[in-house]
């Protein structure tokens, strides 16, 4: 049992090291990534500052993390074709255009959120 825990410990210790290379990979060549960050630590810091019930507040920062999610899922998926797909391939842009419609949806989720939110 005690070995079956340690051995749990370090592949979640793994798994967290490898999540921080890959931030850190993506961070150092995706201008997008860092725009988005920016974004949502504006987007937390106005969601703190206004009066808002915790559901609500939760709602934005949770979609803010999802807006980063997708940006490093996209990110993925470009990296992937680029090396799969040297060449102009319709196919290969295809792939990238839907990384980069999922993150708009999942951003514009975001922007609906925060004007019921506003409105409402």
């Amino acid at each position: 049992m005690r070995d079956l825990m340690a051995s749990e410990i370090r592949r979640f210790a793994n798994t967290c090291i490898w999540s921080l290379q890959g931030w850190r990979a993506a961070w150092a060549t995706e201008k997008s990534l860092r725009q988005w960050t920016v974004v949502n630590l504006l987007s937390a810091a106005l969601a703190f500052a206004l009066d808002l019930s915790t559901a609500e507040r939760a709602m934005i920062l949770a979609l803010g993390v999802l807006v980063l999610a997708a940006e490093l899922f996209n990110t993925a998926i470009e990296e992937a074709v680029d090396l799969a797909s040297p060449g102009h391939d319709p196919r290969a842009g295809k792939a990238k255009d839907c990384g980069s419609a999922g993150v708009a949806l999942v951003a514009l989720a975001g922007g609906i959120a925060w004007a019921v939110i506003l409105v409402g």
